[in-house]
This record gives structure tokens, sequence and C-alpha cells, in this order.
């Protein structure tokens, strides 16, 4: 367990590292950690050390803070930030409760959040895992003075008899992502 430990730390440290990296140089250095990780963690499950410092980093201007929950690359079921980009900002809109789910749970919930980014408005979209589950839905969409579709997001989470609710706005942008407002 403390090997573990050390290594999500070092694999902490390494990734706050790519935010001075840019373009083919961050894109190679990416790579390079993300096949030393694999190979380090082949069938090992990655934990969340309690204490752990807030997990920050910049993929292609995007913020990506993950305070709560498990540490990794990606989106909800993709699984490198480049295929993940659009949807990386809502790392933001998070949940304390995100410590007690394991990772497929906590990656479901994103599947669940990249969904309701198409999903009518008040379509509530459900997910299950592992004894989680959660909703998310798209309470209200508009267009803000720069012409973006923003989409006002409510997402619920729970685990063990226990819920924990969020809110969050998110604009698309003119490249596909979507960047979280409040």
């Amino acid at each position: 367990m403390k090997n573990l430990i050390v290594f999500t730390l070092i694999a902490v440290f390494m990734g706050a590292s790519f935010a001075s990296a840019t373009g083919a140089d961050y894109r190679q250095t990416h790579r390079s950690i993300d096949r030393k990780i694999d190979r380090h963690m082949s069938g090992r499950h990655i934990g969340t050390p309690v204490g752990r410092p807030v997990y920050r980093r910049d993929f292609r201007g995007i913020v990506v803070v993950r305070p709560h929950g498990h540490i990794y690359y990606g989106y909800g079921h993709y699984v490198r930030d480049d295929e993940a980009y659009k949807w990386l900002a809502f790392t933001a809109i998070t949940l304390k409760i995100l410590d007690n789910l394991n990772e497929k749970a906590q990656r479901e919930h994103e599947a669940a959040q990249i969904k309701a980014t198409t999903a009518p408005v008040g379509q509530e979209i459900i997910w299950n895992s592992n004894g989680a589950s959660g909703s998310v839905v798209a309470t209200k969409e508009g267009t803000n003075t720069q012409g973006q579709t923003c989409r006002e997001y409510q997402q619920t989470v729970a685990i063990g008899g226990k819920n924990e609710t969020a809110f969050g706005t998110a604009c698309l942008q003119a490249d596909g992502a979507w960047k979280i407002i409040t």
C-alpha cells in the first residue's frame, strides 16, 4: 500500500509538470508517461490516498482538476486526454462523495455528464455501477452574448445511503470543447 501511495503521488507530480510543455512536446511527454504508468500499474487498482493534494494540470488550455475521486487521464469512457478534451473541463463540477467511488463508477458518472451535453433539456441521464448511482440532467439551455450555446447542469451521486448534488454551467466553445462558466 505504501508503494501504491508513493507511486500515485509521483504520477501527480509528473502530471503537474505537463503544464509547462506545449504542442508536440506535450503529446510526446504525455504518451511516454502514459506508457510508464500502464507498465507499472498493469493489473493494479490505483487508490486515492486520504489527504492527497488537489490534482491540477492543463491540457490544450483546459484546466483539469480532480480534488476528489481517482486520478487518471481521460474522461468517462475516453481513456486519453486527446480523446476526451471536449469534456475535461467538467472535472470542475465536482463532488466530495467521489472519494467513495471506485474508478469504474467515477467514469460511469463522467460518461453520464458527456451524454447530458447532447440530451434534450430535462432528460435525466441515470447511471449505476458497483453500488453507486447517480444522474445528470441539463436543466436549462441558452445562448450567451458571444453566441455560444450554454447549458446548466445538475448532477447527483448516491453511495452508501448518502447523496450529494452539484450544479454548474458550461458553454460550448468553437473547437467543440465545453468551458465551465459557474
